[in-house]
């Protein structure tokens, strides 16, 4: 297990380290697929079977259990030593405690984008506090943190909010756009 923490833990930091705490990250080959995640968690009704795994359209994230983590983000126990993404869309995870502040601004936020995303990007969120292993294995030590997952290539983490909520939606954009969707900036 300290070895899956260590791997997992260095993967992240040198993701962060290397992209300063912006994003740059490879092309997503498939941008655009048709089915957003867990109808139990969002209360929508229709589902789609993709192999073992069911899903639905979401327009607000989901939370994570370890269980549901390990089969819908990265299988950590199973792949020790390589990332291996397991969802068949870009994801955004929000790393929060219900008694933070900043994670309780960053919230609706994510509630909104997850709206504008739906069908192209997963939301989900995992309370550090319920789920203490997932934070230790991603070295969460400050709240709130979020992982930018694309399909393909590595993950890229980033911690903090921006001053306002308005701001913050601008800076996810920016990152979703970027680093998920594989869209460059525009230039000014």
């Amino acid at each position: 297990m300290k070895k899956i923490a260590l791997t997992l833990a260095a993967v992240a930091f040198l993701a962060f380290a290397c992209t300063n705490g912006s994003a740059t990250s490879p092309k997503s080959t498939e941008q655009d697929s048709k089915v957003s995640e867990n109808a139990v968690n969002t209360g929508n009704p229709g589902t789609q079977k993709d192999g073992d795994k069911k899903s639905a359209i979401s327009d607000k994230p989901v939370n994570l259990t370890k269980q549901d983590f390990l089969e819908k983000v990265m299988n950590y126990e199973k792949n020790q030593t390589e990332w291996v993404y397991e969802g068949d869309m870009p994801a955004l995870i929000d790393f929060y405690a219900d008694w933070c502040g900043p994670c309780r601004i960053a919230s609706p936020v994510l509630e909104e984008l997850a709206k504008e995303y739906a069908g192209k990007v997963r939301f989900y969120k995992v309370d550090t506090q319920a789920e203490q292993e997932l934070a230790a294995v991603f070295g969460i030590r400050s709240i709130p943190a979020f992982l930018f997952v694309p399909k393909e290539g590595k993950p890229t983490m980033s911690n903090g909010i921006a001053r306002t909520p308005e701001d913050t939606k601008t800076m996810f954009k920016k990152m979703i756009d970027e680093i998920l969707l594989g869209e460059k900036p525009a230039t000014l």
